[in-house]
């Protein structure tokens, strides 16, 4: 499968209607899921391994994961309504995905490769939680790839460091968030994110 042609497939992920403003639901837009997924895939951390997708929203890159040939997905999700969207788009796509509706803190397993993308912490209820993410991404993983706000990397930096492991591989991009909440005063707003490739270190 080629790029385009994925990011097509998830273009047609249904964007939920309701969303929770202090659980930060952005939907990652599907170019960037495509790029991140083909990154992954072209560093061997795809074929064949057994991803998680952590907080998953509607289960882009799970979904995307399972385009790609990973040997086994599970997507991690608290919000019940996300989890039936994606749950529908895989079941009208033959795919197979174990979903689980759970806070992250709950989860225990083990994986190959952790794909998230993180609440960005920018609400005052949700401070520090791409933190709670990173943390639990290095539990179940030796490879992560995560979504951050750029300006938080030298932070994040620091954290991953702490948990004992190292940035392989920086990517940019602008991530869209169109009006969704009363607080948004623009149709939508661009935002400087990074994605980092990062392992424990041995």
């Amino acid at each position: 499968m080629k790029k385009k042609d994925l990011e097509i497939i998830l273009q047609t992920l249904p964007i939920p209607q309701n969303t929770t403003p202090h659980l930060e639901q952005y939907i990652t837009p599907a170019s960037i899921a495509a790029d991140i997924i083909f990154f992954a895939y072209l560093n061997n951390d795809i074929y064949n391994k057994h991803v998680v997708d952590l907080g998953s929203g509607t289960g882009i890159f799970a979904i995307a994961a399972a385009f790609t040939q990973a040997k086994k997905i599970t997507a991690i999700e608290i919000d019940h309504d996300l989890i039936k969207i994606a749950e529908t788009f895989t079941q009208n796509h033959h795919l197979v995905i174990e979903f689980i509706q759970n806070d992250i803190q709950n989860i225990s397993l083990q994986a190959d490769v952790i794909l998230t993308n993180p609440p960005f912490g920018a609400q005052k209820p949700n401070q520090h939680a791409d933190r709670l993410f990173i943390e639990k991404a290095y539990e179940i993983a030796p490879i992560t790839y995560s979504l951050h706000l750029s300006h938080t990397i030298p932070f994040i930096s620091k954290l991953i460091h702490a948990l004992n492991g190292t940035i392989t591989h920086q990517k940019n991009y602008k991530f869209p968030i169109k009006h969704q909440f009363s607080f948004h005063t623009k149709p939508i707003k661009y935002f400087d994110v990074t994605m980092i490739r990062s392992k424990r270190i041995k």
